[in-house]
Order: structure tokens, then sequence, then C-alpha cells
């Protein structure tokens, strides 16, 4: 007696009275993925145009279709998984894990917007990001900062004590409202510059992307908070000098993103610490000492990423402290020739130290703006050697910093 051969089973599927025209291709497809290789399935339904939806949508994806006998109704047709849709994804590459560890050393320019850990689709745009490579834009500490930022955003609205009721002797405002213009004037550099680095990284490397996002979101808020004070009184805005403008145009202009965000963050924000502790501490009234304590917990975080992408850059590449030394140097000879500070600024500040126009008060002012700078360069010695620069390297790099503070 010979043996019948075996044969697989079809898969049945009954599309009732669904057509095409209203998603029955997503219970076929369905079916087909489900089904083994070698497998049909049968096809049955009673919209009357099933038949030919069916052998158009078949056609379009390489499957084969044989229509049934019409005594078999309502039964319509027998499909078979065609190789077009195995064919499609040949050669597509997965793109790292989506797991915040996940990132490549690497993010091939054809994954473009592609999320992270999807499976990539061969073929498609290449879109260009400056910078593609783990280490060349990552910090370890990118994640957590990132949920520490947004966690820690806050409301200008309610946060700030806006109705407090306090009256500052005149010259007393005007040195606030000169200080107030001089943040405005560098937090919109700081606004801007990580705006630009985030249009340079791949977003594979989503977390950078997030936290500059934030970042400029916390700067954006600053020009608010920094703003509304100047005007609370009705006041007009001081003055901006020359030497501030073309110290902060520098920033602007340096292309690399690691040397933009060592002069940012790692030096001018980081100056800025100091300064707004100083404004904390010698603040007139309770608005500037709130916005200086907010502004001060947002800046600090914008340091901490920043040192943290140069720790991780500086241990994969040998060269970028010369690097960073050469930016420094470059600065500092493009301002040799400006004023510095705006004596205005440098003004308001020994006024606010001192709070009074006695002289033994105005000298006390000016002792504190003494060791506030001396504040600001020990700071920056700090954070240089933590980069790997020796003390005597810091503290050169540290002088050379801009006079401007950011």
């Amino acid at each position: 007696m010979t043996a019948l051969p075996w044969r697989v089973p079809e898969v049945r599927l009954d599309l009732s009275g669904l057509g095409f025209d209203r998603g029955a291709h997503l219970l076929l497809r369905r079916a087909l993925d489900q089904a083994a290789p070698d497998r049909q399935v049968a096809v049955s339904g009673t919209h009357p145009a099933l038949l030919y939806q069916l052998t158009v949508w078949c056609r379009r994806e390489g499957h084969t279709v044989l229509p049934a006998p019409p005594e078999q109704a309502p039964l319509c047709a027998h499909v078979t998984r065609g190789a077009l849709t195995t064919i499609r994804w040949e050669g597509a590459d997965r793109a790292g894990s989506a797991e915040p560890g996940g990132a490549v050393d690497h993010a091939p320019l054809h994954w473009g917007l592609a999320a992270r850990g999807a499976l990539v689709e061969a073929g498609g745009p290449e879109v260009y990001f400056a910078v593609a490579d783990r280490d060349t834009a990552w910090a370890d500490l990118a994640p957590r900062l990132y949920r520490q930022a947004t966690a820690a955003q806050w409301d200008p609205g309610t946060a700030v004590p806006w109705d407090a009721s306090f009256c500052l002797p005149d010259e007393i405002e005007r040195a606030v409202v000169q200080v107030m213009t001089f943040l405005v004037e560098n937090e919109q550099a700081a606004l801007v510059v990580p705006g630009r680095l985030l249009a340079q990284v791949h977003p594979h490397f989503r977390e950078v992307l997030q936290l500059l996002a934030v970042q400029a979101a916390d700067e954006a808020r600053h020009v608010e908070v920094f703003t509304r004070r100047a005007l609370l009184k009705g006041g007009e805005m001081g003055t901006s000098s020359v030497g501030g403008r073309v110290s902060l145009a520098t920033l602007l202009s340096e292309p690399d993103f690691s040397i933009a965000s060592f002069l940012l963050s790692v030096l001018g924000e980081g100056s800025f610490l100091n300064l707004l502790a100083f404004l904390e501490r010698y603040a007139p009234d309770p608005v500037t000492r709130r916005i200086t304590h907010l502004v001060r917990q947002d800046e600090a975080r914008h340091v901490a990423f920043g040192m943290g992408h140069l720790e991780h850059r500086s241990t994969v590449d040998p060269r970028l402290r010369g690097r960073l030394r050469a930016a420094v140097e470059r600065r500092h000879e493009t301002l040799a020739h400006t004023a510095g500070l705006n004596a205005d600024v440098f003004d308001a500040l020994v006024l606010l130290a001192a709070g009074s126009w006695e002289p033994e008060a105005i000298e006390r002012g000016w002792h504190a703006v003494q060791r506030l700078r001396a504040d600001m360069d020990e700071g920056r010695r700090h954070r240089l050697s933590r980069l790997g620069f020796t003390d005597d390297e810091a503290a050169d790099l540290s002088e050379l910093h801009t006079r401007n503070f950011m």
C-alpha cells in the first residue's frame, strides 16, 4: 500500500462582510504572518467585491491568489504568502537598543530620524548630522540629568513672589536693573548655543538631544524672569556694552560640539554659578533672591552635563585638551582689545554688595566683588583640573577666561 503524501492544513480566515476598503488587509496580513511559510490562508467572506479587492491587494504585496470555485462560497480564495515581504527587510539593521545604554558607537546617516532600537529598512535618505559618533556627544549621566531636569522645571508665574511688597532706593533699584540686563544678555547667548548644538546631534543619541532641549527651555525661562524683574518697578533696561556683546559673539561662532560645550558650560556657566550665588547672597529684595536661587539650580545641571561630556570625551580623545587650550587662547586673543566687563555692571555689583553709599560700605562691596572674581577663578581651576589639566595649566587658562564672566 502506497502512503499518501502529507499535506499541511490551511489556515482559515473568515472576513464576514468586511472589505479591503474597511481594513480587511489587517486581518489577512496577521493571518499570513502567523502561518507557516508553506501554508495557505483560505479567505472567506460576504463582501460583494471581496475577490477583486483581495486580488489587487495581494498583487501589490507580492502574494499569490488562487480563486475558489463559485460553488464553494463563501470561500473566496486561497492566498499563498509571497517572498516580497521577506525580501523587503533583507539588509535591514537594528538601530541599537532603545534602553538608555543602547546607543551604538556610530549612528549611520541612513538611520536618520528612526527611533533607537527600531528595525531600519535598507535604503532611504541619508540625513547629515555633524555629531554622529557616541564619543563626540555622549555623557553617561545624560539620561539621569534629563530625568532630573524634567522633574525640576518651575513655573515663573508661581515659583517667584512677584507680588512681594518692597521698595528700594532708586540707586539700588537701578543697580538691580543693570545686573538683570547683563544677565538677560548672557542668558540669550546661553539659549542660542544649545539650540545650535542640538541641531548637530544625531537623534540616535536622544538623551543628549532631550537634555539640550530642556537646557534651551531653562535659558528661555531665565531670560523671562530676569527681564520681568528688571521691569518690575517700571524702569527701563540698563546698558549693553560692545565688549560684552563681542565676548558673547565668540561663543556663537564656535562650530565644534565639545569646544562650544567647554566654553559655554564649563567656563562661562561655571563662572555664573558663583555670580548667581553672589546675587542671591546680596539680593536687596525677595524677588531677586528667589530668581537667582532658582536659576542657579538650573545652571548647575548645565555645568554638570558639560563636565560629564568632556570627562568622557577626554578618555577617548588624547588630543582634546590641546584643542580646548587652543580655543581659550584663541578667544582671549580675539577679546584682548575689548573693555571686558561692562563698567556699569561692575559698579552695580559693588553697590548691591555694599547696600548703601557709605564709604565703608562701598569698600566692603568692592572687596566682595574681588572675592567673587577669586571664587570664579578657583571654580574654573577646579573644573579644568578635573578635565586633566595640571594645576599650572588650569591657572593659566583660567586667567585667560573672558573678563565678561560668561
